[in-house]
């Protein structure tokens, strides 16, 4: 494939625009992918991760979200909802979060991928955790709190302190988790109750509850454009679609502005 995505891609084509658009060497960088809009890749997704491996170099740390939304209190559900006397049973029988065995179903191939490979490393959160290969991979994941699950104790701050690059493969700003850690930065974000199934000491399980931060991505996609005209945002083609990349510092930063000026919060 040659740079503008015509033809098929491969792990060199698509490292090579990989480097194009900005990717740095020796960073941290997490991405969220769409595969299919990158069009035929030889390879498939192990054909991306060795390309985003070979862009960021030996010294590079990767990090994909590798969420699992199904282990949520079933009353919250709505794509589909279940019946109100289903909700005791799925409680009581979702099994505990394993981070070394739990799949993330609905994170893509790319965050499959990444999290099924050797040396990599995830975080221990029921609901929204992260999976990383890399130098920087324990410091990632690790002290991943239960009721701060996209705040200061969760991967994402983490990655604030490192001063990473955010990648979109194939997707828009709404998949951008890191526009979340500007919602727990934000003053006076709704809260709610949320539960999940987790792993005990000695190898059982449990469901807990805790009350956070509701996470709302509805607004997300017009956060997204206002920081692109900011010029924050450098974008490119990554096969036969687009490569949207940015430092999360500048992402996060913007974001908790804008969300002051056109959010009301419950303190408003």
């Amino acid at each position: 494939m040659t740079t503008d995505g015509s033809g098929p891609g491969s792990r060199r084509s698509i490292a090579a625009q990989l480097r194009l658009l900005g990717v740095r060497p020796g960073a941290t960088l997490l991405v969220h992918a769409g595969l299919r809009p990158l069009g035929f890749i030889s390879g498939g997704p192990h054909a991306v991760v060795l390309a985003l491996r070979d862009a960021l170099g030996p010294d590079g740390t990767i990090v994909v979200p590798t969420h699992t939304p199904e282990n949520s209190d079933p009353a919250q559900w709505r794509n589909p909802p279940v019946p109100a006397d289903w909700w005791p049973l799925i409680r009581s029988e979702m099994p505990g979060f394993d981070p070394a065995i739990t799949p993330s179903r609905f994170m893509g191939a790319l965050a499959e991928t990444v999290r099924g490979w050797p040396g990599a490393l995830r975080s221990s959160h029921p609901q929204v955790s992260f999976a990383a290969l890399g130098p920087a991979a324990e410091q990632v994941v690790t002290g991943h709190a239960l009721a701060d699950m996209l705040g200061e104790q969760s991967p994402l701050a983490r990655l604030y302190d490192l001063d990473a690059d955010v990648l979109l493969l194939g997707v828009g700003h709404s998949a951008s988790t890191s526009l979340h850690l500007a919602e727990y930065r934000s003053p006076g974000s709704p809260r709610e109750r949320v539960g999940a199934a987790v792993r005990t000491a000695d190898g059982g399980r449990e469901w807990v509850w805790w009350q956070d931060v509701r996470l709302d991505a509805g607004d997300f996609d017009a956060l997204g454009a206002a920081l692109e005209a900011t010029g924050e945002v450098r974008t490119g083609p990554v096969g036969a679609g687009t490569g949207r990349l940015m430092r999360q510092r500048a992402a996060v930063d913007f974001a908790v502005h804008w969300l002051a000026r056109n959010r009301t919060t419950e303190d408003a």
